[in-house]
């Protein structure tokens, strides 16, 4: 059986310690506290490990059903999601006038990982919501938003994004899905979407669709794309339901894992649809959603982490086999071993550093609903762009490698299904694939992130950073940690600038090491959070003894010491080009076949 307890020490660490956020607006502006966010978080700790976690394996083993078109959830899932929403769980940081909380954005952080830890699949149905909520209330009319956003922050409706065709997943310009206007100012959406997450369910009473389409003499490509809201079922202007719409699931796919969320082939056949956003403009309303995605992609993978962490450290303290030398047992549990320690040692190092810089663009959104000034909001959204990239590949490549480690400490027990850790490992792959894969997220960081205002979202970034090392010099107790973080950093400044000379001689050959920019700027930017961290926690245990801050301080230094200085190995594939890729004939493949 999988383990997990709520980090709530370390959510109160990071909400109090890191983002300080008893003294910021974001709170007082709303008459809250950290205790209060706590408080919030503990009840929904509950719900997560109460009814959700007990709930993982059943979906796993069950899987959805699909009938005559209807797809029926794994047991016990229907009777959860009333729990969730009927409780507020899904309108967390949605605008009170739409009956939501309104409470912070990194509120929702907090939740979708505490979900995505004890029940990715069931995560699915309310994280997909609650990105199409986003899209809505940012770029659909008055009339949709009062329509719809009271239902979906309900939870009583469900939202989807329709972006896959059969033919074209990442280049969506070859879209073929075709909305033909109505003199009602409605649209007749027909077309076929794939891998259509929650696309249909037995959940919630109604699906709304967030479908990608092109009208009728629109532009070639990208620049042809609007996106449009399609109902399952139509409603009357008063919420009730009313007729079904010319909605219908095809099929759901057979998977590897996130077995109990369900992956559709849907079917548009002259379904009515209504505008959101400008005609045309489908792919800048769609962005609000998609980036919305790619964060919670990447909290999936944090929250996968901390369960296969968590569930390992149980099993080693447990698990007896083989004894130190100096031992007088008959054998000693498994975490006295070294390599088990390491192992322990890099996922929790990897959990904390990355959730802390998740967090960081998680207040960065609350930063800007708090009515800052211009530039503070400025540089909020560029934070925002910068680390969206990062963190949704670096966290679910994260998880994908912790799950494995995890699986390894329980050996033979790990590949059989009884404790859970297969089931892991199989629902972590999904995360560098969908929303994106993790090639397309390296792209656009090296592709449209590094050129943005000559370079302005990355110098920002490392501005901020060369600010906080300047701050720290004469400090002794961070002397050890700067020179630790220095080198790596170091690294990354020598990319930007082999980067900068290589665009203007081969632009072609950039792409070639794409992945490899990502996983350097990913690793100093840990490193940096773990820096913060460091300085918050030598100051924190000066007066008095702290278990929590030592063993903060002890990570750091292990992951400063034995984790970031991979970025020499992406260093050293950036300087070695792309011509050894690049320059290999494609008949060189079948060589010897």
């Amino acid at each position: 059986m999988q383990v997990y307890k709520t980090p709530i020490r370390e959510y109160r660490f990071l909400l109090e310690d890191f983002l300080k956020l008893n003294s910021s607006k974001v709170l007082t502006d709303r008459s809250l506290e950290v205790d209060d966010l706590l408080m919030i978080i503990e009840e929904a700790s509950k719900m997560c490990e109460e009814t959700l976690l007990p709930l993982n394996a059943i979906g796993d083993s069950e899987g959805c059903v699909f009938e005559d078109g209807k797809v029926i959830a794994p047991k016990g899932f229907k009777e959860a999601y009333k729990v969730f929403s009927e409780n507020g769980w899904q309108g967390i940081k949605v605008k009170e006038k739409y009956g939501g909380q309104e409470l912070p954005y990194i509120m929702n952080m907090f939740l979708d990982e505490m979900v995505s830890s004890t029940n990715m699949s069931f995560g699915l149905y309310p994280g997909l919501t609650a990105n199409a909520i986003d899209a809505i209330e940012k770029s659909a009319t008055d009339e949709l938003k009062q329509l719809y956003l009271p239902h979906l922050s309900s939870g009583k409706w469900t939202g989807t994004m329709n972006l896959t065709e059969p033919q074209c997943g990442t280049d969506l310009g070859l879209s073929k899905t075709m909305a033909t206007p109505n003199d009602d100012g409605s649209y007749n959406i027909t077309g076929t979407k794939i891998f259509i997450t929650c696309g249909e369910h037995d959940l919630s009473e109604n699906v709304v669709h967030l479908v990608l389409a092109r009208t009728p003499n629109a532009p070639e490509g990208i620049k042809g794309i609007s996106l449009f809201l399609v109902p399952k079922i139509l409603p009357h202007k008063d919420g009730t339901l009313d007729s079904p719409n010319n909605v219908k699931c095809g099929s759901i796919e057979k998977k590897m894992g996130i077995k109990a969320s369900p992956t559709c082939v849907m079917h548009y056949e002259d379904a009515k649809g209504w505008l959101v956003g400008d005609l045309n403009k489908g792919m800048k309303a769609m962005f609000i959603m998609m980036n919305g995605a790619r964060l919670f992609v990447g909290i999936q993978g944090i929250g996968l982490s901390e369960t296969a962490f968590q569930s390992s450290l149980h099993y080693a303290k447990e698990r007896v086999q083989g004894k130190l030398p100096e031992s007088e047992n008959i054998a000693d549990p498994i975490i006295v071993h070294p390599e088990i320690r390491k192992n322990l040692m890099f996922m929790k190092s990897m959990n904390d550093g990355i959730r802390g810089l998740m967090l960081k663009a998680g207040h960065a959104f609350d930063l800007i609903d708090s009515d800052q000034s211009k530039e503070l909001t400025e540089s909020a959204e560029n934070l925002i762009a910068l680390l969206t990239p990062i963190l949704k590949s670096f966290a679910t490549d994260k998880s994908m490698e912790i799950t494995n480690q995890a699986l390894q400490i329980y050996g033979g027990h790990g590949y059989i299904t009884d404790h859970g850790m297969e089931q892991l490992v199989r629902d972590a792959r999904i995360t560098p694939i969908y929303e994106g894969t993790n090639g397309i997220q390296a792209l656009d960081l090296i592709g449209r992130k590094f050129n943005i205002h000559d370079g302005l979202i990355i110098n920002q970034y490392l501005d901020d950073i060369n600010r906080y090392l300047d701050n720290l010099k004469g400090n002794s107790k961070m002397e050890k940690y700067i020179k630790l973080f220095e080198p790596s950093y170091n690294d990354l400044k020598d990319c930007i600038d082999f980067i900068k000379r290589t665009e203007t001689t081969n632009s072609q050959e950039i792409n070639s090491y794409a992945v490899d920019f990502l996983n350097i700027f990913a690793l100093v930017a840990v490193g940096f959070t773990w820096l913060e961290f460091i300085s918050i926690s030598l100051n924190k245990i000066e007066n008095k003894e702290d278990d929590f801050y030592f063993s903060k301080i002890q990570l750091g230094d292990f992951y400063l010491t034995k984790v970031i200085f991979e970025t020499q190995k992406f260093k050293n594939n950036i300087y070695s080009s792309g011509k050894l890729y690049n320059e290999f004939e494609d008949k060189f493949f079948e060589a010897g076949i």
